[in-house]
C-alpha cells in the first residue's frame, strides 16, 4: 500500500539550477544548485530561516520561484513542474495539514477518497500502523500531541504512494521511542519501496543516522554537499600529538610517515590523520621525539555541520 518501487536509475528525482525566491526585500533561496538522486535519503541542513523550506515549497509546487528552475524526476524537458510530476510528491512541510475535527483514519480515508483510491480504509489503517499510530483510535486529532500530529502528517504525505517524500522537520515533538519509530519506517521505505527522501531537520544526530547523502544551506545558499561516507571520512578519528621539540620532531615525523597528514593547532599541538595512535607512538619512539601528550579524537559531526553554515554566512550567501 505504501511506495511505488519506482526505480529511475542513474536518474536524478531534484535538480535545481538556480532556483531563486524573493520575498520582497527578503532573498529567501539565492542561485541554489541542488541535486538528489534517485534512492536517497537527503539530509538538508541549515538553521532556521536559511531557507530549507522555501525550498521545498518551490520543490514540490507550493511555492512559485522568482527565478530559476526545479526538475523533477529528470523531465528536462518541461522541468517536470506539472500537475503529474507534483502528484509523485507526498510533502509534510512546516505543520501537518490535519483536519483537527475528525479522527486521523477519518483524516486518511478522506485524502485517499480525493485521490479517487479504492479500498481507502485498509490503507488508511496501513499507513497509521506503519507510523506508529492505532487505526482503532476514535479520538479527534485535536486531542493528540504534537508528536503524533507529526506523525499522522507523515501518513498524509504517503497518501498515493509518492515516488518522492519531503519532510521538513519530522521529529519536532517526538520523545526518544517515537523518534526512532519514525527513523525505522523512514528508512524502511526507502530501502523496501524505492521511496525518495528529503528531510530538512535540526536533530543531527538522528539525520546522521538515516540519511545517505547531505545539503548544506546558508542565508540561502547552498554551501556544500556531499555523502554519508564522505561526512564521516572527514569527521573521522584522528590524534593529537604535543612534542617537547616541535620543529625537529615535526620535520623527524614527515620523514618516518610520509602518508600521514599534520595539521599544526593555535596552541602548537599537532594533529595527525591517516595513522592510527599505535603507528604514532612506535614512529615517535623510534625517532627519538620525546611526546608529552598522545589522545585519540573524533571530529564532532554537529561542530562540523555548524562550521559549513558559518562559513556561508561569512562568504556573504543570500545578500
Amino acid at each position: 500500500m505504501v511506495g511505488s518501487l519506482w526505480k529511475g536509475a542513474d536518474v536524478n528525482v531534484i535538480e535545481t539550477h538556480g532556483l531563486t525566491k524573493r520575498y520582497r526585500r527578503k532573498l529567501a533561496v539565492d542561485n541554489l544548485d541542488m541535486t538528489v538522486a534517485a534512492g536517497d535519503i537527503y539530509g538538508f541542513v541549515g538553521k532556521n530561516g536559511s531557507g530549507k523550506s522555501t525550498t521545498m515549497k518551490m520543490v514540490c509546487g507550493l511555492a512559485r520561484p522568482t527565478a530559476g528552475e526545479v526538475v523533477l524526476f529528470g523531465d528536462s524537458e518541461n522541468g517536470g513542474a506539472t500537475p503529474q510530476g507534483f502528484s509523485r510528491i507526498g510533502a509534510l512541510i512546516e505543520n501537518p495539514g490535519v483536519l483537527a475535527s475528525l479522527t486521523a483514519r477519518d483524516n486518511l480515508v478522506a485524502k485517499a477518497l480525493a485521490l479517487g483510491m479504492t479500498h481507502a480504509g485498509q490503507v488508511a489503517s496501513d499507513l497509521l500502523e506503519l507510523v506508529g499510530l492505532d487505526p482503532l483510535d476514535h479520538r479527534r486529532v485535536k486531542a493528540y500531541s504534537l508528536g503524533m500530529k507529526q506523525r499522522l502528517g507523515l501518513a498524509l504525505a504517503l497518501v498515493g504512494s509518492p515516488d518522492l517524500l519531503l519532510l521538513d522537520e519530522p521529529f519536532n515533538g517526538l520523545d526518544p521511542e517515537a523518534t526512532r519509530a519514525m527513523r525505522l519506517a523512514l528508512v524502511r521505505l526507502n530501502h523496501e519501496h524505492g521511496v525518495t527522501i528529503m528531510i530538512s531537520s535540526h536533530v543531527l544526530d538522528q539525520l546522521d543516522r538515516v540519511a545517505t547523502r547531505f545539503g548544506v544551506i546558508s542565508d540561502g545558499r547552498l554551501t556544500a554537499e556531499f555523502t554519508d561516507d564522505e561526512l564521516h571520512e572527514r569527521c573521522g578519528s584522528s590524534v593529537r600529538l604535543r612534542l617537547a621539540e616541535p620543529e625537529r620532531g615535526l620535520a623527524l615525523l614527515e620523514q618516518a610517515l610520509p602518508q600521514v597528514t599534520f595539521r599544526a593547532e593555535p596552541d602548537g599541538a599537532l594533529v595527525v590523520a591517516g595513522a592510527e595512535l599505535e603507528e604514532i607512538s612506535a614512529a615517535c619512539f623510534q625517532a627519538g621525539v620525546e611526546v608529552r601528550e598522545l589522545v585519540q579524537q573524533e571530529r564532532d559531526i554537529e561542530e562540523y555541520f555548524v562550521e559549513l553554515m558559518e562559513a556561508g554566512e561569512k562568504d556573504g550567501g543570500g545578500r
